[in-house]
């Protein structure tokens, strides 16, 4: 096998060159190719691939499913390596483009606060931040870290632990003094429980009846929403229970904002939170590990038992 046929780098970018300049000709000259040049290089990586990546059959360029997916994702490859080239070149400096997808509740109290102390540490690194309660994937949408919770779906995925959070039940003084505090189980049928729009593991809310045995409890509430911070303002504007991380409302209890409620039913059940990357054969580019390392150092959630 020759050294072009292996050169598997050099076909990601001619292809990614032929999608971004529109054409074979156009490549071709930035190339200082011919066309029928670049058209081999293309055809040959389709047949490595097994599949095709550009349709040829009309005069304008069009992308196959799987053509715009490997487009994306050669993007990302040939914009690691001209940072793994800059940073070889520069001492390894941390540097380039930093893409973090975090939860809502964990990028707004804990990796907005801490970033501007993170680019003041390392100041040739550029953050892109996506917040949402969406399980996202990495590759589909080019980060680099994505802050989790649970266990892993994918083994290609390594995580380093931030944390362990209870989750507790709450509701405001507000919305306590109308309705009343639940003390029993049997209460939450009067009570207006709010929740998540998006599927969870859990359909309902977990609990330990009084003689230890474990059982799911159904909602009932009048309003679902996207997010953890979206949950826990309506909560605070006194709508309704919800059941929340304390990572997320421990300041709010503790300021007495919300109150927790059926603490004896609680099963004690635990939210770990994670901080995930792909993993590439142990190595890492500088700037995530950069971040990772002072994710680390800077985030401290509540005790368990407090």
């Amino acid at each position: 096998m020759s050294r072009l046929e292996v050169n598997r780098s050099g076909e990601i970018e001619v292809f990614v060159r032929v999608v971004d300049l529109g054409g074979f000709s156009a490549a071709a000259r930035a190339f200082k190719m011919t066309p029928s040049a670049v058209s081999k290089l293309v055809a040959r990586l389709e047949s490595r691939l097994g599949t095709r990546l550009i349709n040829r059959s009309t005069r304008k360029l069009q992308l196959t499913a799987e053509g715009a997916a490997f487009h994306e994702r050669g993007l990302r490859i040939l914009e690691d390596m001209a940072t793994a080239e800059r940073e070889a070149a520069s001492g390894a400096e941390p540097q380039g483009r930093l893409r973090i997808n975090s939860n809502v509740p964990f990028g707004l109290h804990y990796l907005l606060p801490l970033l501007p102390g993170f680019l003041d540490r390392f100041p040739q690194i550029k953050v892109d931040v996506g917040l949402t309660d969406r399980v996202v994937d990495l590759i589909e949408e080019r980060a680099d870290v994505a802050i989790r919770s649970g266990p892993l779906r994918e083994s290609r995925l390594i995580a380093r632990k931030l944390g362990d959070s209870r989750l507790i039940v709450v509701a405001s003084p507000d919305y306590l003094a109308r309705h009343g505090e639940p003390r029993t189980l049997a209460d939450l049928d009067r009570h207006n429980q709010l929740g998540f729009c998006f599927t969870r593991h859990i359909a309902g809310w977990p609990f330990v009846d009084g003689k230890g045995v474990s059982m799911t409890r159904n909602l009932n509430g009048n309003a679902l929403v996207s997010d953890g911070e979206a949950l826990r303002r309506l909560a605070l504007s006194g709508l309704g229970l919800v059941r929340l991380s304390s990572f997320h409302i421990t300041p709010d209890i503790k300021a007495g904002r919300l109150v927790p409620v059926l603490e004896k039913y609680n099963p004690g059940d635990i939210e770990t939170m994670f901080a995930v990357y792909v993993g590439q054969g142990g190595h890492l580019p500088a700037r995530v590990r950069a971040f990772l390392d002072y994710l680390s150092a800077q985030v401290r959630f509540p005790p368990i038992d407090a």
